[in-house]
């Protein structure tokens, strides 16, 4: 794993990270008719993703890079079951509601983890994190009492469980610490794809799309790689604390590429989604102060 000489770099080079992953919501956006090939569009990324972070891996590793995957164990299955779920729901959640309300959902997810982490490890949670929680709760309830059409709360709905995945491939990597994180991740991408795949044979669909919406899963597939590997080689270099707030820049910069007018979708969030964010957003900013204290050091490897 590639170390940054300057430790300095490590925070500009972690936020390119979270500019990387903002994009993703604006590249589905430019998906021609992206609700009617959600299962295209997984198994394009899931294979692009499963296939540049092996090259990674054995770019850095060399072919000692297979072994990894006999170190998966029950909690990097798990936690690729988690992210691959988190994956699928997510191109569902973003093409039934606002890219701000998936990616608000997307924002719970410290709060999200911190609670299975309580449920499932037994990691105590403090009256200061619970109260961080019950802030965000209500942000959540107010985003989803402004968004009761079918669809819109639907996409709701999946934006929580595209959450919950994610939170699941979190707790995964704290229950095992040794399990090989890239190697999850890369074994997500090939689930997505054989999900995908049997999905698309079952329903007897054709398995691509139209050339620019291939162009599209791929684009996409490769931000998610690049900003992993970009966020892999500086997060040993920052505490747990200032990485939560960091990664605010995929939220913030997602609802602002899909808003940008220049940029051809001018998506404008609701009154209700504005209110319940700025709470989610609050919620963060108070968690990251509370645990300031915690100097831990969260890495990929």
């Amino acid at each position: 794993m590639e170390k940054l000489k300057n430790p300095q770099l490590a925070i500009p080079v972690v936020l390119m990270a979270g500019i990387f992953w903002s994009f993703g919501p604006y590249v589905v956006r430019n998906i021609d008719e992206a609700n009617t090939v959600p299962w295209q569009y997984l198994f394009t990324r899931g294979m692009v993703i499963f296939i540049l972070l092996n090259l990674y891996l054995y770019m850095e590793e060399g072919i000692e890079f297979i072994s990894n995957y006999k170190k998966i164990g029950v909690s990097g299955i798990i936690g690729s079951c988690g992210l691959a779920a988190a994956m699928i729901t997510f191109i569902w959640s973003i093409t039934n509601t606002s890219a701000a309300i998936t990616l608000l959902c997307l924002a719970a997810m410290p709060f999200i983890t911190a609670l299975l982490g309580f449920l499932f490890l037994k990691e105590t949670i403090s009256i200061n994190v619970w109260v961080a929680i019950g802030i965000a709760t209500i942000g959540i309830i107010i985003m989803a009492i402004g968004n009761n059409e079918k669809n819109t709360f639907f996409g709701f709905v999946l934006g929580i469980v595209s959450a919950v995945g994610f939170s699941v491939f979190s707790v995964s990597l704290r229950w095992r610490k040794e399990t090989p994180k890239f190697t999850t991740v890369a074994l997500a991408g090939l689930i997505c794809l054989l999900v995908s795949l049997i999905v698309i044979i079952n329903k007897d669909l054709s398995i691509f799309s139209s050339s620019k919406n291939q162009a599209l899963f791929a684009v996409h597939g490769t931000i998610v790689c690049l900003g992993m590997i970009l966020y892999a080689i500086a997060s040993k270099n920052i505490p747990a604390a200032e990485l939560t707030l960091l990664s605010l820049t995929e939220v913030i910069g997602g609802i602002f590429w899909v808003w940008l007018p220049w940029l051809g979708i001018n998506e404008v969030p609701q009154t209700n989604t504005i209110i319940g964010g700025f709470l989610i957003f609050l919620a963060i900013f108070y968690y990251s102060l509370i645990i300031k204290s915690n100097r831990r050091f969260i890495a990929l490897n």
